[in-house]
């Protein structure tokens, strides 16, 4: 995975936002994903821990996310956050860019546009856990969320399932065209539902939002459903009821996230599991623990969200802008 010494004779690899979204596509993203994960749970890559603050102007939350994966050999951070004035300035709420450097030296070696790649590893991120985790007859999708995430998640989760349809629910009910055209585009029936028939519907449920509420309620989940809650990534922050994964067998990206700034803090809190019943993906990419035991079990990913994906993907996205001729280069 690694470009270490590849371009030295060329500077240091920048590639723009725009050249991301040409090179990297979510075949390549999943695969990214996957194998970090398989990683982490092996332990021969690590995140290190998350800085995320409140900067007190523009509402902004800003932060770093890093690590290191031996195997790949992958060094680096990356640097951004959440501006919700963004969205009214025709800009995504969400920026970041991911700095690559040469594990060898420390040299600098690679600035990445991390906007889409944010994107789409999230994305794949979901997209893994519905892989591993969801029924294999899984047809009916729910959407809760409908941002500038949400359409990534959908393109995401609809290839790994023969979802014969999708249900959705956001608090303005307006952005659910987002999700609407997609579905058109893609033939699939599209219906905009209250969150308990959203529940009542799907097999399997993806949340979206930056919500700081319960907005899933645990009575209204069916046996047998798979939950991606991917919008948890800050202290305070909620999507669905703590009750919930107590009744769920709960999976996580990371489980120092997990139950620190992650959905499963608040029934970490409250005493309802504890951190043994959380199980790292990795370990069923690795087979070393089960997934889904039952067509009747309730699965649920943790999705918080670690340095280690932005990595991953962004040096696959330098790799592949580089072979393909479409990488800048400059000198410090």
């Amino acid at each position: 995975m690694s470009h270490s010494n590849q371009n030295n004779s060329k500077g240091i690899t920048v590639v723009s936002e725009a050249v991301c979204q040409q090179v990297m596509g979510r075949a390549d993203a999943f695969t990214a994903v996957e194998n970090v994960f398989s990683a982490m749970a092996r332990d021969t890559a690590y995140n290190f821990p998350v800085i995320r603050e409140a900067i007190g102007h523009a509402d902004a939350l800003y932060g770093f996310k890093s690590g290191f994966d031996r195997v790949g050999m992958v060094l680096g951070l990356k640097s951004g956050g959440y501006w919700p004035g963004n969205i009214d300035k025709g800009l995504t709420n969400h920026q970041s860019t991911v700095i690559l450097f040469d594990p060898d030296t420390g040299k600098l070696n690679a600035l990445v546009g991390g906007n889409y790649l944010t994107a789409i590893r999230t994305a794949a991120s979901s997209a893994v856990s519905i892989a591993h985790l969801a029924r294999q007859d899984a047809n009916v999708l729910g959407m809760v969320g409908a941002g500038h995430q949400s359409t990534f998640q959908l393109r995401a989760a609809v290839e790994q399932r023969n979802f014969k349809k999708v249900v959705a629910w956001n608090k303005e009910p307006e952005k659910l065209t987002n999700l609407a055209v997609i579905c058109e585009e893609l033939g699939l029936p599209f219906e905009s539902v209250s969150r308990e028939a959203l529940c009542a519907q799907a097999d399997v449920i993806i949340t979206i939002t930056s919500a700081f509420e319960a907005l899933i309620d645990q009575s209204w989940i069916k046996p047998g459903t798979h939950i991606a809650c991917m919008g948890t990534d800050t202290k305070g922050k909620q999507e669905v009821d703590a009750h919930l994964l107590a009744r769920a067998r709960v999976f996580t990206d990371e489980l120092t996230q997990s139950t620190t700034i992650g959905e499963a803090q608040h029934a970490i809190a409250e005493e309802l599991i504890n951190e043994a019943d959380i199980i790292p993906i990795g370990d069923v990419i690795n087979g070393t623990k089960a997934g889904r035991t039952s067509d009747d079990e309730i699965t649920l990913f943790d999705g918080t969200g670690v340095g280690l994906q932005d990595l991953a993907v962004a040096s696959v996205a330098a790799e592949l802008a580089e072979a393909k001729g479409q990488a800048s280069y400059f000198n410090l």
